[in-house]
């Protein structure tokens, strides 16, 4: 299970870094600002804002931590 605190790690990153979640499903999400995640004790929940105004989130989504299955920056190489 991924830690909440392995996600704070890459969020709180001074410079932030953009990170890639990826799922046990194969599913990724590209993480480009620290703003699009939340993360709960066994969870995240991360926003998408598709609007002009970016105060107002458009859409979000609730990700089990139980279900990722790594993280890496996105300027990571592949492997």
């Amino acid at each position: 299970m991924m830690r909440p605190q392995d996600l704070l790690t890459y969020m709180q990153a001074q410079p932030f870094r953009p990170f890639r979640i990826r799922m046990n499903s194969g599913r990724t999400f590209d993480i480009r600002h620290p703003e699009m995640v939340r993360v709960a004790r066994d969870c995240l929940i991360l926003f998408t804002f598709i609007s002009d105004n970016p105060n107002v989130v458009d859409h979000w989504e609730t990700i089990s931590l139980l279900l990722i299955e790594s993280i890496s920056h996105l300027d990571a190489p592949v492997p």
